[in-house]
């Protein structure tokens, strides 16, 4: 797969398959005998894995890719941080390089549903853009650090072609960007190839590409090709499979389809056919076929169809004109084509501000921010008294403060000046540092929808009234110092414990430090 998407002019297929529960079964038979049959056709170039869609326990993928290896045909494995922490992680991608699986599509992942006796616990020790960050670590022979055995040493390199998740099909402005914030870091942090998400917006794939150019992105980007049917057409337009859009125009297209004899399958292999055909033209390096109940067969009669349709491209992109209502675009819309124009479209003005984010600004100002009237004095100040018996009610001071405020979780790693005074530890239940995840519909949290807003459409409105939205495509974040749990923020921060890695050590306590995005 890797060799046919570096190579210039290819168009490269994948197919995704979905393991089931269970270490054997009749989904398990399946997805082999899919795989299998790919392998012989000779179309397709690689089939995916998915690790738990939809936050629901499934055999994990790299069981049933090293029997895919075996049959003929690259697998990619969706590798999701959601249910492991650091070290496990670190483990699986060895095991995984070792036994000869290199394509890796790296996520977040979608919230967990359920477990056994009770809900399980969302790890997310890593979001994505760190787990790339990682990887890319790793294939160029992760150095140990100082603690551990051998430290000093650099590890044997890895071979891992990774992947990132990116999805367009956002309705609000706040949405829109923090998706294209967010795919700047995890190409910045090494990603080698993108995967949209499921939608059916032309203008939006169109877009991607767009926003790609003009950030100089230059990385391949396959296009999710979904073949709906009624049921999982119902369930995305109801916004039940986090990051998926169908919108109540399409739902009633394909409840209109879903009355032929076939309930619509012919209507949906010929729909996904001339979506491919679209999106060879508008530029994608190559789709990503995916489906409920998709036979192989139906996989090439799909990929047949689309080169017959791909000299009329132009004509068939008004099928794939599904706008979300109100739905911010990036570009201005071009109406001969119906796709977009290099123009920018203009960005609304966002005049209100809140009360408590202008006093957590101001409050940065003066003492957190380097070269702050009170910087210096801090360094000092928490310098003198750290290991003393002062620092203990400093730190429950600190925290009754910030948990008004912030909610705050005493994390000892605090990350709020990042973004714009929101709390991922206690506001974002995926614990995201770099970004938004993709699961967002219409600026709701995907955990709960209607209920509580992403954060990270919550630090767009804020920053945005202070012309500082475009902070949040910003530096890197690293991942949370366990080590500094139930610490005081404050003390690691003026003395470089924390993820900043800031040092005050001259006299008056300025040493060197960088600029917060937001502050």
């Amino acid at each position: 797969m890797r060799q046919a998407m570096e190579e210039s002019g290819s168009f490269v297929y994948t197919l995704e398959l979905v393991p089931g529960r269970g270490s054997r079964g009749k989904t398990q038979d399946e997805v082999l005998r899919a795989a299998e049959r790919a392998a012989r056709g000779g179309l397709i170039n690689a089939v995916s894995l998915t690790d738990n869609p939809g936050g629901h326990p499934t055999l994990f993928p790299d069981v049933i890719g090293l029997e895919i290896c075996r049959l003929g045909i690259d697998p990619i494995i969706h590798f999701t941080c959601k249910d492991k922490n650091r070290n496990q992680i670190e483990s699986i991608l060895y095991e995984l390089d070792r036994i000869g699986i290199h394509n890796l599509l790296v996520m977040t992942g979608d919230y967990p549903q359920y477990g056994f006796e009770g809900q399980a616990k969302p790890v997310c020790d890593l979001d994505s853009v760190q787990a790339i960050r990682l990887i890319t670590r790793m294939n160029e022979g992760l150095a140990l650090d100082g603690r551990a055995p051998g430290g000093g040493l650099r590890l044997p390199p890895t071979h891992a072609f990774k992947g990132a998740a990116i999805s367009p099909f956002k309705q609000l402005e706040s949405e829109v960007m923090a998706q294209y914030f967010k795919l700047l870091k995890k190409v910045r942090m090494g990603a080698d190839f993108l995967i949209t998400q499921v939608g059916f917006d032309a203008r939006k794939f169109d877009e991607l590409l767009r926003c790609m150019r003009l950030e100089a992105l230059g990385v391949p980007v396959l296009a999710n090709v979904y073949v709906l049917n009624l049921p999982v057409a119902r369930a995305m337009n109801r916004q039940l499979v986090p990051g998926c859009v169908v919108t109540d125009e399409l739902f009633r297209q394909i409840e209109k389809e879903a009355a032929a004899p076939d309930r619509g399958k012919e209507a949906s292999l010929s729909r996904a056919a001339k979506m491919i055909a679209v999106l060879r033209g508008i530029g994608y390096a190559g789709v990503h076929i995916g489906g409920p109940r998709l036979e192989y067969e139906d996989v090439e009669r799909i990929i047949e169809q689309s080169r017959e349709l791909q000299g009329s491209w132009q004509d068939l992109v008004a099928e794939f004109s599904f706008p979300q209502k109100g739905g911010f675009y990036l570009f201005e819309k071009n109406d001969r084509t119906g796709l977009n124009t290099d123009a920018l479209a203009g960005r609304k003005a966002h005049p209100h501000r809140r009360l408590g984010h202008a006093v957590m600004r101001t409050f940065h100002r003066i003492a957190f921010a380097p070269g702050a009237p009170f910087y210096g004095p801090c360094c000092y100040f928490f310098r003198k008294i750290d290991g003393t018996r002062l620092e203990k009610p400093l730190t429950e001071i600190e925290y009754w403060i910030k948990f008004v405020s912030s909610r705050c979780r005493r994390c000892g790693d605090c990350t709020l000046a990042e973004i714009a005074f929101l709390c991922p530890q206690s506001q974002c239940p995926k614990f995201l540092f770099n970004g938004q995840c993709g699961g967002s519909s219409e600026g709701w949290c995907e955990v709960f929808p209607g209920k509580r807003k992403c954060i990270y459409v919550r630090a767009y409105e804020r920053l945005k009234t202070y012309g500082e939205e475009d902070s949040l495509k910003g530096d890197y974040i690293r991942p949370r110092n366990w080590a500094l749990d139930q610490t005081s923020s404050w003390t690691n921060y003026f003395l470089g414990r924390d993820h900043r890695q800031e040092s005050c050590t001259d006299t008056d306590g300025r040493g060197e430090a960088r600029h917060i995005p937001g502050s």
